[in-house]
Parts: C-alpha cells; structure tokens; sequence
C-alpha cells in the first residue's frame, strides 16, 4: 500500500473520530462576537463568529457548540430555531448550511450554496423564514427554499431584473404573499403560486435598498437603508413612511408580539400598534464602547446581542439592570501569540501584516486561561500598549509575565495586573526615528528568557536591535549594524535559546543571526549554498530540538543546522532541506510552505504551522508525516495558523488560529528526572473502553515491557519522551484477555527500575 493511500486512510480516521467528538481535542472559542440570535419558547440560541451557544430560561442551563462538536470554522451570518422540527439551522456566509438536531445533537452539513456556479462573495445566509416546514433562506443572490423534514434543497428563486442575482436581506409571510427586502426594492409574489422561479411572478412595490421586513399582528413593517421604518397600506397597496431612526437598523424582527429594531447605539421595543414601549441606549450598559447588533424577546427577558461583549440580558418592564449570559472565553478568536505555563496559559491578539507592519494598530487586552477559568485584562488597563504580538511567561517566576508590543515597547505584568511599560523614556527600549525624533514607535517582538533569569528582546528598525533585562533591572543593548545588512529595515520574529547560551534570531531580510554573549560575535545563515542554505532569507520561527538540531521556518520552506554547536567552531553554518520520499519520489519536506511556527514537544515530534496549509505533526527527523491537520478532517477552525504551544506535562498542544484557539492532547509529555511519578491510566481498562492504555510520568529511553500474570511478554517498547501508548494487544496481533498486567519499566541504564499494574477488563 504507498503512502498516499495510508495517509488517505489516516484522514478518514481523523475524520470520524472528529465527527464522534473525539475527547482528544478541546475547543477554547471566544463567544463575544454575536451575529444573530433565535429563540423557543424557553431558549436563546446566539450565534458567535463561529460558535453557538443556547441558554435554557427554566434550567439557566448554558450549552456551546463549537468546531469539536462539528461546526465549521467559517464566519456565521445568521441562525434559526425552529420548534416545529425542533432544528437549528445555521448559515455561513460561505453560503454552508448546518443543521443541528436538538433532540440527539448530530450535525448535517449542507454545502449546494457553496456549490452552486455563482461569484463566491454573494452566497451569505443573512435569514430564515419558516412556512409550513420549508425554511426560506435570504442569501446574498436570491431566495432558497431548505426542507426541514426531508433536510433537502427545493427552488431557488432569483428575482432581479430579469432573473439576475439580487441581494435579499430578509423575507417575511403577509396576507398570502412573500415579501422580500432587497437591494433593488421590496418584491413579493404569492405563496401558493407554483412558478416562483419565474422572476416575472415577482412585483416590485417599492424601489430603494431595503434591510429588513417582518409582521407585527396584523400589519407588515420594512426598514430602509437610512433607517426609516415603513408600514404597508393594504388599501394602497404601497409602504408609508412611519418611524424615522437615529441610524440605519443593523436588525428587524417580531419577537414575543413585539416589533425590536436593533441599531448601533439603540435597540426600539414597539408594540402592535407601533408605539414604543422600551428603548436601550448602549450608555445604558456597563461595559464601555459597545455595539448592538441584535436582539429579541422571551417572555419579559430582553436577550441583547453586542459584538463586543456577547450576550446581556435586561427586563422588558424595568430595564434598569443587565447581566452578561455569555459562556466565559478569550476576548477574541483571532488570537496571534500564546505562552503555556505548568498552571495557565496567556494569549494576546495583536498582530502585524506579512511584512512587519503594525497599522492599522490593535487595541486588544490580554487573556489569562487557568483552572478557575478566563481571566481578561481589557484594554483600559495595559497602560496603552497596542498590538502586542507575544507574551512570556517567567520560567522561575509564574507570577511574572511579559508581553511585547510591536508598537509601544514591552508591557511588564505582576500577579495579574499590569504594572510597567518600558518604552524609550525608562528603559533600554529604543524608537524608531525615521519620521523624526518626536515620533514614537518602539517595535518589541521576540522574548526568551535564559537559564540565568535574564530576559532577551528583540527591538526591530533600530542598529542596537537586542536587548537583554538583566534580574537586577539593568537594561544592556547590542549592536548589529555589522551583521545586519540593513538595520533600519530589519524586522525582527522569533528567539530561540540553545543549551550553549547561544541566542538564534528570526529575521525578515537576514535569515537567521546567532549571537553569543560570552565572546559578543554574531554569526549569520542566509540564502546562498555558501552563506547558510536557506530557501529565502525572511524567517519566520525557528526551534531548537532535544537532538541540539535548530528547526528553521521560512515563508519558502523548511531547513534544519544539524548541530547548533557548530556556532562555536564553523565560521559559515550551513542548513539542509530534509528529503523524503514519496511514491518512489524524492521530494523536499513542507517545500514552499509559509511556516508560521514550529513546536517540539517530548518526544521530540515537530508541531509545524502553517500560514494556509494547516497544522503538520512529523517525526523527530521529519521523515514521517503522523498527522496533517486541516479544516477538512479536524476541528481546526481555520487553515491559517498563528501559534503552537505544548503544555510539556500534559502533553497538550494548544493552537492559535486565525479563527479561534483549539488544543490536541497528545501523548508526547516532556521526560521525567526518575519514576517516582510514573503512573498509568485509565486503570482499571473497561469494556466500553476504546481508546489506549497510557503509560505516563516515564524517563526518556526507558524501557517498558508488559507481561501477563504468567510472566509472558505481550508488549514492548522504549519511550520518547515521558509517555507511551499500549493498544492493548499482544504486539498488534490480537487484543489481550480480562485479567491482570505487569509493566516493568526500567531507566536506560538499568539503574532505576519500577513495576505497575493495570487490570483490562473485556
């Protein structure tokens, strides 16, 4: 069997654990982003950036469905429950339609708007309306009709002139006939009429842009784009202008007998007779700076949709007070850089383009995730750093954490809460000065702190572009105007720090620098078979490996130095590709491949990200592919990826992704100095048990063997690291029988030894 059909077959078992739920994977989405919210007659269901959840208003029960459930990882647009079927159907903006079954949770996707021969930016779902078990999707190019019970597409209705696609934003059922708000007038067109196809049995009743249209007892209301809300005279068979608002309406419905517009500052609460009997200013709240852009009603609860803050609640006949209801998550799901600690984890959301530039600049908080759940630090308290692209965490002082700003200098936090900003004023930190010396722009990236507690940085477009905080609070600068081509047109990525000392620098125009202070030389790998033999010199991520090998990661590829001692003895370090061979074919591993990031967890397996390809598990020489994660066959929620992380006791590998932040646990757990905490799980292996046995808390190259009661040998292995993995079966052949099994696990050496047992019942 060649490789490609193994990896085909990997895939298909990705794929149906993914499809299953598979507990390997964890999801930690952001829920503040609301699109669009439904209701039943006692739930909420709101729809995030691409993410759901539903409150139960009887049990106060929050339930959320993210990627790892089966959601895609695409954009919503808008979501509906129906009761009657008791189905929630949610619609991208890529035009995929996902129905999720409330009574057992299963998931279809639905993907003929994705398919359909249409330009692909005019395929969003933007509403559904629900008429005798056919749901009638509003997208970007007309009108669908989806069967609720069948779960199949019908017509598609495209009712501009002359048949051409026309953007509906809503439809709604009156007097016989369907209405639709578009972009070109209000159409309508007879229910019962069999021919909705034909765009002739479509009339126009009203010309102008529309953005919504919705019944409220017995009359029938539509906005337009200015925000002037018009009431239909059934004698004059034309709209009338009613109410004028302050803004255009961002949304229009009828909930619970009531007629609620949703604009950016306000949401109006009228009643069938178009009186207001409520109004929501966003002063009203109490977070600061935010946007409506939903809401309805459930009995006297007005659920109000942010895109900011997710989902708050207020009383329909007070309205004084407001409670946030939404699922506790990172502010955002566009998450660039993330720092594990042996008890948390912290992400930062700023960002840079593909060629180091900051604007426009992001003024995000930062995110602290830990056993006692989300910890957020808005921006009002970071002291005004912005963008701020990665953050650490002190390997002796989890208390202590540092987050670079590509803007504003390094941002130094205590116990939580921000304390320092060092910037040109008090510090080492240094501005840009080519718009004069009044401008200030002090371009922190890349942080490592080394085995003596001081703290290198990265300072790009400036001559003295590293700097080291020393424990004491001294700051030292290095200058590397020698070895940089271009100094004022560097931009620094990533730092790695090897066992030597030695420091290894990601450039955007000279590869990869190495420095070492113990003789202050810097050393340069580059393009060029004699200057370093790298693919191209911007360098993205590099790593260093528990072989002493440095993992380099380009915007063209991947190559490795083979020994990163050779810094001390080779004037010129020279990098190679790795080859391998596929279908008898020598190829370059990852060749051409934007790398964004590198990890290596305890086996010394490499966790590779991508810029659009996905997520790449290879062996500690690369010549084995174990996984290749994408949004086909995962939960990833997005190809593009920003960051890895390996929690190194866990083994858990976390994943920042353009669209949210997802973690694999693994079994790759960093090695342990002895046995004493070895253990085993699950024990004792029951027979609904499906998954492995493992073996945790090992030395590195310990030996395991494991024996029946009997003393015959039924498995053996040497670890990678600080955990295996037992299928339990005698060496893959068959699966071993109920009873007691010994596992003697003993050092490399043979000096330290330790026996467990595990009991499988089948």
């Amino acid at each position: 069997m060649n490789k490609s059909v193994l990896f085909f077959l990997l895939l298909l078992f990705v794929q149906m654990g993914f499809a299953q739920n598979d507990l390997s994977w964890q999801g930690y989405f952001s829920y503040n982003e609301i699109k669009d919210v439904s209701v039943s007659a006692t739930a909420v269901f709101a729809a995030s950036e691409n993410a759901l959840f539903s409150k139960n208003t009887t049990s106060n029960i929050i339930k959320t469905t993210n990627t790892v459930d089966g959601l895609s990882g695409q954009t919503i647009s808008s979501v509906f429950h129906s009761t009657a079927s008791n189905k929630t159907i949610v619609g991208y903006e890529n035009g995929l339609l996902i129905v999720i079954n409330e009574v057992d949770g299963s998931m279809l996707n639905v993907v003929d708007i994705i398919n359909k021969q249409l330009p692909s930016d005019i395929k969003k779902i933007n509403h559904f309306m629900e008429f005798e078990g056919i749901a009638y999707l509003s997208c970007d190019f007309g009108i669908v009709q989806f069967n609720l019970a069948t779960m199949q597409f019908g017509d598609t209705y495209f009712i501009g002139n002359a048949g051409a696609e026309i953007s509906v934003s809503q439809t709604a059922l009156y007097n016989g006939f369907i209405y639709a708000a578009t972009n070109n007038g209000i159409k309508r067109a007879a229910v019962s009429n069999k021919n909705l196809v034909d765009f002739n049995q479509w009339t126009t009743i009203a010309s102008g842009i529309w953005s919504g249209i919705t019944t409220v007892g017995l009359n029938l209301y539509a906005v337009d784009a200015s925000g002037y809300i018009h009431k239909f005279n059934l004698v004059t068979d034309s709209f009338a202008g009613s109410v004028r608002l302050s803004q255009p309406a961002l949304d229009m419905r009828t909930s619970d007998g009531y007629l609620v517009v949703t604009t950016l500052s306000r949401i109006y609460i009228y009643n069938s007779q178009m009186a207001l009997v409520h109004q929501i200013n966003t002063n009203q709240l109490p977070e600061p700076n935010i946007s409506f852009t939903c809401a309805t009603i459930i009995g006297d609860t007005v659920f109000i949709g942010t895109k900011e803050n997710g989902l708050t609640t207020t009383t329909l006949s007070l309205g004084v007070t407001f409670e946030n209801i939404t699922p506790i998550g990172p502010s955002r799901n566009n998450i660039f850089s993330l720092q594990v600690a042996p008890s948390s984890l912290w992400v930062v959301y700023g960002d840079y383009t593909s060629d180091y530039n900051p604007y426009p600049l992001d003024s995000y908080g930062i995110s602290k995730f830990s056993a006692t759940g989300w910890l957020n630090i808005p921006y009002e308290a970071v002291l005004g750093a912005q963008s701020m692209t990665r953050i650490i965490v002190n390997p002796s002082n989890e208390n202590e954490v540092y987050a670079s700003s590509f803007f504003s200098g390094l941002l130094k936090i205590e116990n939580d809460v921000p304390k320092i900003l060092y910037n040109q004023t008090n510090s080492g930190l240094e501005s840009l000065t080519f718009a004069g010396p009044n401008y200030k722009d002090i371009r922190i990236n890349g942080t490592a702190f080394d085995k003596t507690g001081n703290l290198w940085v990265t300072n790009s477009r400036i001559k003295n572009g590293l700097k080291v905080l020393r424990p004491s609070g001294q700051w030292q600068s290095y200058a590397m105007d020698a070895i940089l081509d271009s100094p004022n047109d560097n931009n620094f990525g990533t730092i790695a720090i090897d066992r030597n000392g030695t420091k290894w620098l990601s450039t955007n125009g000279d590869g990869v620098i190495g420095f070492n202070e113990s003789n202050t030389r810097f050393k340069k790998i580059t393009t060029g078979a004699d200057l370093g033999n790298l693919p191209v010199s911007d360098v993205r991520t590099i790593a260093i490996d528990t072989r002493n090998q440095l993992w380099i990661g380009t915007t063209k590829g991947l190559r490795i130095l083979s020994n990163v001692s050779s810094f001390q003895s080779d004037d010129q370090m020279t990098t190679n590709p790795i080859i391998i061979t596929d279908d008898n074919l020598a190829q370059e591993l990852l060749y051409e491949q934007f790398i964004t990031d590198i990890a290596v967890d305890g086996a010394n397996n490499k966790w590779i990200g991508t810029a659009d390809s996905g997520l790449f598990l290879v062996s500690p020489n690369g010549q084995e592919t174990k996984y290749h994660f994408t949004i086909s066959n995962s939960p990833l929620p997005s190809n593009v990826i920003n960051d890895i992380e390996i929690n190194s006791a866990t083994g858990e590998v976390f994943i920042a992704t353009a669209k949210g932040l997802i973690s694999f646990k693994g079994i790759a757990t960093a090695a342990n100095d002895d046995l004493s905490n070895a253990y085993v799980y699950p024990n004792p292996v029951r027979p609904e048990y499906q998954g492995t046995v493992k073996i945790a808390g090992l030395l590195d190259k310990a030996n395991i063997k494991i024996t029946d009661i009997g003393g015959n040998l039924v498995y053996e292995t040497t670890s990678e690291g600080g955990t295996i993995e037992w299928d339990t079966t005698a060496f893959g052949k068959y699966k071993v029988a109920s009873g007691v099994y010994m596992i003697f696990i003993s050092a490399q050496d043979g000096v330290e030894t330790k026996v467990k047992k595990v009991m499988i019942i089948r």
